[in-house]
């Protein structure tokens, strides 16, 4: 009998697992059963790059990478959810659809009804025949592929990146701009700093710790938010945060939040609390800036040299008929009129540092956050200044970016290909949202409708009707199919029964993901994509300090396939010249090795010496080193020390206090001078619901990332999303710690476990977005969504961002608690 060699049986097995995909995995045991780490195999992710423990051909671990300075406890999250049960397994397709088509099948069905498994030529066929109609009968743009999500730090394996360029061959779709994270920062910054603030870099943490005497956290837990990054975190804004508690503690150095909660960086840093109502922050602002004046602690050499309209400002503030005193503001913001002025004062007196984070501006009239920040900064002076002035970035990758040779400029690539290479990812070609690395092709010149990212509903409930952003007048598309890749809508977007609503007048919705969110059992058809340890791929260290050789550990599970080959292959039904476009005639591995050898090329110009492919991807990484000037940047200091030579890139080439251009929009809802307006919902106008809930990032998971893991036991109350409490709002209620509670208000309703704490405002409740959807027949979140509860309503007309808080009312639940119905697989028609 022949020897029946280990490569022989492991190349059988794998044919008997695939024929088994659709009832599970199938586990060999007594191969490699010791388990083993080889540090030339890198996995990375959005929570850390680290080396996989393998055994038995299966991931049972991780070893953090040697630069990461404070690996985060998510990254066990990372290795379960590869085999969480409810893995894609195989394409999926509502019966309905199968048996009517699209168009016809009954869109009230949509996560009800049974689907089926099919095979992946079969589903090939059904995107391809669905799309090839959508351009036939309603043209380039009647096809929604914004898609928009955070999964996979891969450049090659992009879902969204790639569905773009995929769509942009077959024949054209609609896409968006702006981010549901950054989308007041991002659209109003630019007007009056003449950068995105959201990614600007900022002063350095050694600078800061060396001359800042006063940092004032304002809607930031950075030490929750920098677990994560759009690249690879290294988390290396954790020292500094070690090295700034220890100056708290010996009095060096004040640390003040601005908060409706005491978050988990202000506990840790010793900070004083500053409890103020949500949404409210501007009227605060106003009044500070009020009182400085008055004062004469203003510095009015600065705003003569460096800003434009502080004399509108002024004028405003003085208003005879409705001045912006500390005692006005106290009746919005709930902060003491005397303590607005001591912080005021404060701030004035010492070098000091406003470290606005990104929550406070994902709501009504959000625009006015940082603009605000950025008009006290101003009044203050100490912009440019060692350890002074504002960053709004410290929030996601500690203002620890650095230039590196990461940093591709794709016009030196191709001056031909028409790229928009992604601001994050420092690679070309494939992380373009829009344009494509080729001239090959009408395609090639599309000019797809681009849409604020957040207005998707209101696009499918106004098509074919005007609306106004950014200053011009646009006109939402026909659309007719939404293609959703690697995120999960039915977390990201507010109001989730109205969505509902407005996708189906859309006639298919298709989702490409790896795990079966609550958008993949809403959906018509279902793609199972890899996992980003089942596929190799080239990432970069958010902070550019390192780029990674992501390397396969293990096999696709089931059928899943990488998002490269699912695109080829609906391609395919397009014919030669799409496949050829799409691939320009290499591989996934041949486009990791073109991304790395152009970072290669723009290294040797910027006099950085990098190893040959080979000799990186047999390391695992390539680590650049960090400019000495790097450890002691302040932000603005060449426009203090000479602003004409180094004009800002605002009309004025100043910081503009006062917008010209904005005011030219004219706007009833927002105009050309920053200003407090009146939310739609907050405290001050509380009538039927009495509570003001805000709706920060979560601790234990990346917006809905990690939910369906081993981590949501970390904060869960009672297998409910937990809601914090205070005191006084839960005795009036007659609510006690650990309690089951209904959450509702004419949006909807949800369920949450309630932990009763002085850690959060009286009149406000905190719970985190992102716990994945579950409504029971009636519509009740059975686990606690809250976006089932804020209102779909855009910022502005000038931005259109998305909200983040909402008036709710709470009640304790007596009723029989159903169980999850989700965290697994859904159902399938036998």
């Amino acid at each position: 009998m022949e020897k029946l060699s280990r490569r022989s049986f492991l190349k059988g097995a794998a044919g008997v697992a695939a024929s088994a995909s659709s009832l599970g995995a199938v586990d060999f045991v007594g191969f490699d059963a010791m388990p083993k780490t080889d540090k030339s195999l890198i996995s990375a992710s959005h929570f850390g790059a680290y080396h996989p423990i393998i055994r038995s051909e299966k991931a049972e671990g991780f070893e953090a990478f040697k630069g990461d300075v404070k690996p985060t406890s998510l990254m066990n999250g990372v290795i379960h959810r590869v085999y969480t049960q409810d893995r894609i397994k195989n394409p999926s397709v509502r019966k309905s659809v199968l048996e009517k088509g699209f168009a016809k099948a009954p869109k009230n069905l949509r996560g009800k009804e049974e689907f089926v498994e099919i095979s992946w030529e079969k589903a090939f066929e059904l995107v391809a025949n669905e799309l090839k109609r959508v351009y036939k009968e309603y043209g380039s743009n009647a096809i929604y592929g914004g898609s928009y999500g955070w999964f996979c730090v891969g450049s090659v394996n992009n879902p969204q990146s790639l569905l773009g360029r995929m769509l942009n061959i077959a024949g054209g779709c609609t896409t968006r701009t702006l981010t549901y994270s950054t989308h007041c920062i991002r659209a109003i910054t630019p007007y009056i700093s003449g950068v995105d603030e959201s990614s600007a870099k900022q002063t350095s943490w050694d600078n800061v710790l060396e001359h800042s005497k006063v940092i004032v956290l304002w809607s930031n837990d950075m030490l929750n938010t920098n677990q994560i990054a759009w690249g690879v975190p290294l988390h290396e804004s954790y020292k500094y945060l070690e090295k700034l508690k220890e100056l708290v503690k010996q009095g060096k150095i004040k640390v003040v939040n601005i908060d409706p909660v005491y978050n988990d960086t202000a506990r840790y840093l010793g900070a004083e609390q500053v409890f103020i109502n949500p949404t409210t922050d501007v009227a605060m602002v106003e009044a500070m800036c009020y009182h400085l004046i008055k004062n004469n602690l203003h510095d009015e050499k600065f705003l003569k040299k460096y800003t434009v309209g502080f004399a509108k400002l002024k004028e405003r503030l003085f208003d005879e008929k409705n001045p912006k005193t500390p005692e006005l503001a106290e009746k919005i913001t709930g902060v003491s009129a005397t303590k607005i002025k001591e912080l005021a004062e404060l701030m004035a007196k010492n070098r000091t540092m406003i470290m606005a984070g990104w929550g406070f501006q994902r709501a009504h009239h959000g625009e006015q956050t940082h603009w605000a920040m950025i008009t006290l900064a101003s009044v203050l002076g100490q912009i440019g200044l060692d350890g002074g002035g504002y960053g709004f970035n410290y929030h996601r990758t500690g203002g620890l970016a650095m230039p590196g040779a990461v940093a591709v400029n794709p016009a030196s690539v191709n001056k031909e290909a028409k790229v928009e290479t992604n601001s994050f990812s420092g690679f070309p070609g494939l992380n373009a949202i829009s344009g494509v690395p080729s001239t090959k092709g009408e395609w090639s010149d599309r000019e797809n409708e681009i849409i604020p990212v957040s207005r998707v509903v209101t696009m499918l409930e106004n098509q074919g009707k005007e609306y106004d952003f950014n200053g011009k007048k646009k006109v939402y598309p026909i659309i007719k199919m939404i293609y959703w890749a690697g995120g999960n809508p039915y977390h990201h977007h507010q109001d989730i029964n109205r969505m509902t609503k407005a996708f189906a007048m859309a006639d298919s919705f298709i989702v490409q993901d790896c795990f079966w969110t609550a958008s993949a059992r809403f959906a018509d058809l279902v793609l199972p994509a890899t996992t980003e340890i089942e596929r190799d791929d080239i990432a970069k260290a958010d902070t550019n300090k390192y780029i990674f050789a992501i390397k396969k550990a293990i096999e696709p599970l089931y059928n899943s396939k990488n998002d490269y080959d699912i695109y080829l292959g609906i391609l395919k039904h397009f014919g030669d010249d799409a496949v050829n476009a799409f691939s320009e005639g290499r591989d996934m591995m041949g486009w990791v090795k073109y991304f790395y050898e152009q970072s290669k090329q723009k290294g040797a110009s910027m006099g950085i010496s990098m190893p040959t492919f080979e000799e990186f991807w047999a390391k695992g990484y390539v680590e650049f080193k960090a400019p000495e000037e790097a450890k002691n940047f302040v932000k603005m200091k060449d426009f203090r020390d000479d602003p004409i030579t180094n004009r800002l890139g605002t009309p004025s080439g100043k910081i503009e206090i006062f917008s010209k251009k904005i005011e030219k929009y004219d706007l009833d809802d927002c105009q050309g001078l920053v200003q407090f307006y009146e939310p739609a919902e907050y405290l001050g106008n509380a009538k039927k619901y009495k509570l003001n809930m805000v709706t920060p990032h979560p601790k234990y998971r990346l917006h809905s990332q990690l939910n369906n893991t081993i981590v949501r036991d970390f904060e869960e109350v009672d297998g409910k999303e937990a809601l914090w409490m205070n005191p006084v709002d839960a005795k009036a209620r007659g609510i006690k710690n650990g309690d089951i509670v209904r959450i509702y208000n004419d949006r909807g309703e949800i369920l949450g476990g309630v932990l009763v704490t002085e850690f959060v405002k009286e009149g406000t409740l905190r719970m985190c977005e992102g716990s994945w959807y579950n409504p029971d027949k009636k519509g009740l979140c059975l686990h606690g969504d809250v976006n089932v509860l804020i209102a779909d309503i855009p910022s502005s007309k000038l931005a259109c961002g998305n909200q983040a808080t909402a008036l709710v009312e709470v009640e304790k639940y007596t009723k029989d608690i159903p169980a999850l119905d989700l965290f697994r697989q859904p159902k399938f028609k036998a």
